[in-house]
């Protein structure tokens, strides 16, 4: 009788998207996470998350972080997906390591824009985030826990027409 292999552990893909959701009067969501950054204090955030496969491309992540994480589809009426041609590489968080493969340390991060029609209430996956909030673009990169999602905010006027 022949005995299957134990299934590898599935590691996080250290590529990631930044999406940027807004409206054409560049109010921004932000969402705030379940769990509170390193240093305690609340985690708002635009929509991120790890390709799924190395074989999914950017834009498909993307499209499905956003949907997963507000409910907002892409390709809705009204909606425009950007793709900036902007990546962002950065040490992963000490805490965070143990979700990806030994000896990962960096992640790559792809940048979107979302437009919506208007700022419109979202479906937020509560094991993930707990409130959600539409803002100015620069209160909105105001209240960023992380810099490159700040800084991507604060890009918004250059890409969102682009």
């Amino acid at each position: 009788m022949h005995e299957s292999a134990l299934p590898e552990p599935a590691f996080k893909i250290p590529q990631s998207v930044l999406v940027v959701i807004h409206t054409p009067a560049l109010d921004v969501l932000l969402i705030r996470r379940a769990i509170d950054a390193p240093d305690g204090q609340a985690f708002w955030q635009s929509v991120t998350g790890s390709k799924d496969s190395l074989q999914e491309d950017w834009r498909e992540t993307a499209a499905r972080e956003a949907l997963e994480e507000t409910g907002l589809c892409a390709d809705a009426p009204g909606c425009t997906l950007r793709d900036w041609g902007l990546e962002n590489v950065y040490d992963i968080y000490p805490e965070w390591l143990h979700r990806y493969a030994p000896g990962v340390r960096r992640n790559t991060e792809r940048v979107f824009s979302l437009q919506v029609p208007a700022a419109v209430p979202v479906v937020l996956s509560p094991r993930e985030h707990t409130a959600w909030a539409w803002w100015p673009w620069r209160e909105a990169a105001d209240r960023c826990f992380s810099p490159s999602n700040a800084e991507a905010i604060l890009l918004l006027p250059q890409f969102a027409y682009s």
